[in-house]
């Protein structure tokens, strides 16, 4: 986290000097800063030290803190003992005067002692400060007194409670009062925390969550450079820069570096480094070269220029998928397609130049072979680009694979995950609430992110990019779809809302699983197809045919929605020509006719039921 804090400040200081403004010191930041307690009270506490944890959250949203006590106090809070003996309930009660609690500092001497923690003690600071300040005890001493209350030996405490007795009444302590105080040092000295441990983290905690707070995109592009080799990890600060506002923008080799960095207000580009298998001395190089001779212009320029020596096959093959290509030749398809012949090119060029020959096809300089072009290859279809990023990044950066699936999945669910799960209780609303939340059926559809079998029991996460849920499948239903389970598949669930207390988190037990697709042939009753005689192909009606043909005896119409240069008209075939919807046949209209050039519709019955 240091490490984090230190890249962060580099780039913010950099920029500022570059304003002619004076750098950020974190050291004269103040501890009372709004937008650091705005952040960590709207529970956006990723990447912030030790406050990310769902545990920690909860503990945050029940606190509220509004200082910096507030911070130390939570991670000495958070601990099982804290949790276990009520202690946290009382610090939380006492700080916000719920429940008739009052703040009891047990004697007005103490109040600078135990002010800081609502009356609670917390930290064993205190329980010395408590024997020094009532009883007189040098710091020496105290520390004794805390070791032997933390270690519970009864001659050690029966010694040490008769002189800490001695001395509170020599300084006119009431009897009784000092052996009420006593005995609250001696049980909450088993939970008391090292403050000077608390308040050092809860030093750093802050300094993150102001940086997040002011820099977010200094601070998330240090963070993501400091985690670019755990993929998981940067799946979810991809989703936390959403939360954001911050626009994560696709690796680039004629704008990225190894890192990720600040390329704009608001903006981050994706590391060069955090593409599999890419190393570090290969982007090092394409940085380099970009520095001295400027922006490659092609494919095959930053073949030649950078050499076949360092870029090979599968680091130029990793770079296209990712997209760091985009912009070097007609599209990603084609790019990938001409990654041999670039090669071959650039190492026949390589090997010319060596030999004094000159230019590959002649003249007297290279730039003959930029303008070399390789054949257009049909671009990847969505669903194979986000497939392809996936493998190159671990992640969908461009899109999410749900997308295409979204507009059909409401007419038969009961909407989007985080709709559902925006509309129950977060903590599962108490006992009686949770018992009516378990009868509640929910139809909810995503994409498969993870599979794991828990003994008798699968579990799958399904994430539909607004939010992810995890579905719980018991040997019956697992033994009917088993088929269907796995890494990337688009699936419906349908089954019952409980509350998991282990995981904090609400989650399905599945009656049934289908394959949204199974569910789209089943439920879509029109396929309407656009027709624009000024934008279709010659041979529209025969292609049509031949794209419909494999597809006919189903149950879903066709119209065709006709669009001339005088009229418009809304054209119904024939019941032969009935089609079932099938991912194929949608994938065909797709290649044939583009991106939004056809729709299925669905029964009004059905969108009634997911309303």
């Amino acid at each position: 986290t240091l490490t984090i804090i230190d890249k962060a400040l580099a780039t913010i200081n950099a920029e500022r000097a570059a304003r002619g403004e004076p750098p950020v010191d974190l050291n004269a930041v103040p501890f009372d800063d709004a937008g650091a307690y705005e952040l960590l009270n709207s529970l956006n506490t990723t990447a912030v030290f030790q406050l990310e944890s769902r545990g920690m959250r909860d503990l945050i949203k029940r606190l509220r803190p509004d200082c910096f006590d507030d911070i130390v106090a939570i991670l000495a809070l958070f601990r099982p003992g804290p949790l276990q003996s009520g202690m946290v309930d009382e610090f939380i009660d006492r700080k916000h005067a719920r429940g008739g609690a009052e703040i009891d500092y047990l004697h007005p001497s103490l109040e600078p002692v135990l002010q800081p923690t609502y009356g609670v003690i917390l930290y064993q600071e205190q329980v010395m400060q408590i024997a020094q300040v009532l009883a007189g005890y040098s710091l020496g001493g105290a520390d004794l007194l805390r070791r032997a209350m933390g270690k519970k030996k009864p001659e050690e405490m029966a010694k040490q409670r008769s002189i800490f007795m001695s001395g509170a009444v020599e300084r006119g302590i009431d009897e009784a009062q000092a052996t009420r105080i006593f005995d609250l040092m001696e049980k909450f000295a088993g939970y008391g925390f090292n403050k000077s441990h608390s308040a050092a983290y809860a030093l750093i905690a802050y300094h993150t969550a102001w940086l997040k707070a002011h820099y977010p995109e200094a601070f998330m592009a240090a963070v993501m450079t400091a985690d670019m080799d755990n993929t998981d990890k940067l799946v979810v600060l991809k989703d936390d820069c959403v939360k954001l506002g911050l626009a994560l923008d696709p690796p680039n080799v004629n704008r990225s570096a190894h890192a990720f960095t600040v390329s704009g207000p608001r903006r981050i580009s994706y590391g060069l480094g955090a593409i599999k298998g890419v190393g570090q001395a290969v982007v090092e190089a394409i940085v380099a070269e970009r520095a001295d001779s400027g922006e490659y212009a092609s494919l095959l320029d930053l073949c030649r220029r950078v050499g076949p020596q360092k870029l090979n096959r599968r680091v130029l093959e990793a770079l296209v998928r990712a997209g760091a290509l985009d912009g070097l030749g007609e599209n990603r398809a084609t790019l990938l397609a001409s990654v041999p012949d670039a090669l071959r090119l650039a190492e026949h060029s390589a090997r010319a130049l060596a030999g004094g020959q000159g230019a590959l096809f002649g003249g007297d300089d290279s730039s003959d072979e930029l303008e070399h072009e390789f054949p257009v290859v049909r671009e990847w279809m969505k669903r194979e680009r986000l497939e392809a990023e996936r493998e190159a990044l671990g992640l969908y950066l461009t899109g999410h694979p749900f997308e295409d699936f979204a507009n059909h999945c409401r007419f038969f669910t009961n909407g989007p995950i985080a709709g559902v799960l925006n509309s129950l209780p977060a903590d599962g609303g108490g006992q009686g609430q949770y018992q009516y939340q378990a009868r509640r059926e929910v139809t909810l559809a995503g994409v498969v992110m993870d599979v794991r079998r828990r003994g008798s029991r699968v579990s799958v996460v399904l994430d539909d990019d607004t939010d992810r849920i995890e579905v719980t499948l018991f040997d019956e239903v697992f033994a009917q779809c088993k088929h269907l389970i796995a890494k990337d598949a688009v699936l419906v669930a349908r089954g019952q809302l409980r509350w998991d207390d282990f995981l904090g988190a609400w989650r399905i037990t599945a009656q049934s699983v289908r394959s949204v697709d199974d569910e789209i042939e089943e439920h879509a009753r029109r396929l309407t197809i656009r027709w624009c005689a000024r934008e279709a192909r010659p041979d529209f009606v025969p292609a049509l045919k031949s794209a419909l043909k494999p597809f006919t005896r189903g149950r879903c119409e066709v119209c065709l929605k006709y669009e001339g240069a005088s009229a418009e008209a809304l054209l119904t075939l024939g019941d032969d020509w009935a089609v079932r919807p099938t991912r194929e046949l949608r994938e065909s209209l797709t290649r044939m006719l583009g991106e939004g050039r056809f729709f299925l519709h669905y029964p009004k019955h059905l969108v009634a039921k997911s309303a």
